[in-house]
């Protein structure tokens, strides 16, 4: 399996608002980065959204680590919660439908078919490739 480093990042204008992703994809010497935008949507779906769109970009089945400063989606996957939304039929500890349904579902089935290790990262400091992340996603809003 080939070794991928992805850096992802959501932002909204307004939350709801007008969003935006962004991601970067690194491979050896490659490096692509991808953004998009949705009309009304969240922070938190955009986060999201931006490790969806990263790891459906990849042509096969790889070892991911991806860097995120969303700690929604990170402590989701460090701390098991959505196995315990599954077994309670896609319902928070609140007893409330897990929001991002969709979003979630769909991570889920990209862990089937890579290695992936989440990885917190401190939003908006020295990390260079965080920032730029941050600044794909701010710019695809803008769009």
């Amino acid at each position: 399996m080939k070794d991928v480093i992805i850096y992802t990042d959501g932002a909204c204008s307004g939350n709801p608002g007008p969003g935006g992703w962004g991601a970067i994809l690194l491979y050896g010497n490659h490096r692509k980065e991808l953004s998009g935008s949705e009309d009304n949507t969240t922070n938190n779906r955009m986060e999201l959204k931006a490790a969806v769109e990263a790891m459906k970009a990849l042509k096969e089945p790889c070892k991911i680590q991806l860097h995120s400063d969303s700690a929604y989606m990170v402590n989701c996957f460090q701390q098991g919660w959505y196995k315990n939304w599954m077994k309670n039929g896609w319902k928070n500890s609140k007893k409330q439908p897990v929001e991002n349904q969709d979003l979630w579902k769909e991570l889920l089935a990209l862990k089937e078919t890579h290695i992936i290790e989440f990885v917190k990262v401190k939003g908006h400091t020295d990390n260079e490739l965080n920032n730029r992340c941050d600044e794909l996603a701010t710019g695809a809003i803008r769009r």
